[in-house]
C-alpha cells in the first residue's frame, strides 16, 4: 500500500483539495456556458482532464486554480458568480 504525502505540510488541517474542488467546479460550470467559452477555457478544461489520468506528472486541481487565479476572477466577476469569488478569496488566503 502506498502512502500518499500531502505535498502543502504549511497547511495542516486545511482542506486545500476540498477548496479547489469548489472553484473548479464553479470554472466548469461556467466554460460550459457559450456566453463564458473560450480558447483559453477550452485548454483549461483538457489540462483539467489530462491531471487525473495516471502517468506524467500533471498539475493537479490545486495547482491550476491556484496558477489561474485572475483568469478565474476574472470570469467569476464577467459572471457576477459571488459564491466563486468568495471561494476563490478563501483558496488564495489559504492554500495558495
Amino acid at each position: 500500500m502506498t502512502t500518499v504525502t500531502d505535498r502543502y505540510t504549511s497547511f495542516s488541517g486545511i482542506d486545500c483539495d476540498g477548496n479547489a474542488k469548489v472553484v473548479i467546479d464553479r470554472v466548469i460550470a461556467l466554460a460550459a456556458m457559450p456566453e463564458h467559452a473560450n480558447g483559453f477555457w477550452d485548454r483549461f478544461l483538457l489540462r483539467l482532464a489530462e491531471a487525473g489520468k495516471v502517468g506524467a506528472r500533471k498539475a493537479d486541481e490545486l495547482c491550476l486554480a491556484c496558477s489561474h487565479t485572475y483568469y478565474i476572477e476574472e470570469l467569476f466577476e464577467a459572471a457576477g458568480d459571488e459564491v466563486g469569488l468568495e471561494a476563490l478569496r478563501r483558496l488564495e488566503d489559504e492554500c495558495c
